[in-house]
Parts: C-alpha cells; sequence; structure tokens
C-alpha cells in the first residue's frame, strides 16, 4: 500500500474533528454580532421614541417603527420640566438553540419637550 494514499484518510479524519470547533467559533461569532446589533437598534428606538414623545405623539409606535421587524421593543416614557426620557429596551436573541440567557439591550435618550 502507497504511503501517501494512507495519510490522504489520516487527513480526512482530521478535518471531520475540527468541524464541531468551526462550527462553535461560526456561531459565538454570529452571537456577538448580532449583540451588538441589538443594542444598536435599541440607541436608535430610544432616539425615535423620545423625538416622537417630545411631539405629544407617545414614543411607543415610533419605537416600534425604528427597529427591525423581528425584534420587539418596550419604550416607556418619563417626563420631567422640559424633558423627556425613554428608554428602549430589547430582548437579545439567541443563535444557540436552547439557551436564552443574553438578556436585555437597553439605551436611553433624552429631548426636550417642543412646547
Amino acid at each position: 500500500m502507497d504511503k501517501g494514499r494512507k495519510d490522504r484518510g489520516q487527513v480526512a479524519i482530521e478535518y471531520l474533528g475540527f468541524i464541531p470547533v468551526l462550527i462553535l467559533v461560526t456561531l459565538a461569532a454570529v452571537q456577538l454580532g448580532l449583540i451588538a446589533y441589538t443594542a444598536e437598534q435599541a440607541g436608535t428606538a430610544a432616539r425615535a421614541g423620545a423625538r416622537s414623545a417630545s411631539l405629544q405623539q407617545g414614543a411607543q409606535p415610533a419605537c416600534s417603527e425604528a427597529v427591525s421587524d423581528w425584534l420587539s421593543v418596550a419604550c416607556p416614557a418619563s417626563f420631567g420640566g422640559d424633558t423627556v426620557t425613554v428608554t428602549a429596551t430589547i430582548h437579545i436573541p439567541s443563535v444557540i438553540p436552547g439557551y436564552d440567557g443574553f438578556g436585555d439591550a437597553s439605551k436611553v435618550a433624552t429631548m426636550p419637550l417642543d412646547h
């Protein structure tokens, strides 16, 4: 039997053993990107909600329109003096099956009230 032919089979087995590591690294990279995207969307929603609430039009509709359809956002507004503050909170989705422990992304925006 040729030694080169025997080595080819061994290399194939080594690659098969490495595939789970590659999948794990890929899932981790996608999850980190999803966390960053969700945080960015929360900031966008908070600014949109604060802008809308400062115009006396309500924060929640503007927050919901500002984020991707597959994300749900909660945007309570609090008024104090001449400003309105909106806190947008979005649950961070998970790409890991059966694990949902990444928590929420929250961002705050404050705008002056338009009189």
